[in-house]
Parts: C-alpha cells; sequence; structure tokens
C-alpha cells in the first residue's frame, strides 16, 4: 500500500480563488491554511482533522460541481508505480510544481478522478 501521510483534500475547481476564499471564510468559517497564487491554488481546513478544501483557479469551470479526493503521499512516485502496478489507470505524466508539490491524477473503475499529493515545501 502506498505509504499515506493522513491528509485528504478535497480539490475544488473556482472561477476567482480571492473569492472563493472569502466565501469559505466569512460564509463556513474556515481559515485559510495555504495559498499559492503563482498556482492558483489555496487551501482551507474543514471542521473534520487532516481533511482540508483545496481550491485551484480555473477559468473553464463548468457549475457542475464536483470535487477530486487528494491523499497526501509520502512518495508520488512510490505510490504510482505501487498502484500502477495493480492496474490503476492515471491521467497523464505526474505533474511537479517546484517547491510546491507533486501530483499524479487516477482513476476508479468508474473514472472518478482522485489524486495522490506529495509535499516538496
Amino acid at each position: 500500500m502506498p505509504n499515506y501521510d493522513g491528509t485528504i483534500t478535497l480539490a475544488s475547481s473556482v472561477t476567482n480563488l480571492d473569492a472563493s476564499l472569502t466565501w469559505f471564510k466569512e460564509v463556513l468559517g474556515f481559515e485559510e491554511i495555504f495559498r499559492a497564487p503563482e498556482a492558483g491554488w489555496a487551501e482551507v481546513t474543514t471542521p473534520a482533522e487532516g481533511i482540508s478544501i483545496g481550491l485551484g483557479q480555473n477559468e473553464e469551470v463548468d457549475g457542475s460541481g464536483g470535487t477530486t479526493p487528494v491523499f497526501g503521499v509520502d512518495d508520488v512516485e512510490q505510490a504510482r508505480s505501487e498502484l500502477e502496478g495493480k492496474g490503476v489507470r492515471f491521467d497523464g505524466e505526474t505533474v511537479e510544481i517546484p517547491g510546491l508539490v507533486k501530483l499524479a491524477t487516477f482513476f476508479d473503475p468508474d473514472g472518478n478522478s482522485y489524486m495522490l499529493s506529495q509535499s516538496l515545501s
């Protein structure tokens, strides 16, 4: 099994990062815990320990909603290799945002997307 680090981020696409952060803070009472404007990304707390909501700015949000659970792991390449060995399908190559994170998107048998995330900070 991949070596999970105990965190889960529920990633959602948003059209306006600042407006979304304001909404999560003022309406739901969540706190901002991370922001990388150069990557169009921010995270807020949730009431559940180890679970955060990630907000990724994307101009092409279609309004249909949906989130992608992102599982924190110690080593994305090791976890990916292990899952690929079990027949799990990944979406392209592992993406690295230098100094921030490595990400690998994969799918369950029904085509639902999930991600593996390794913090580089």
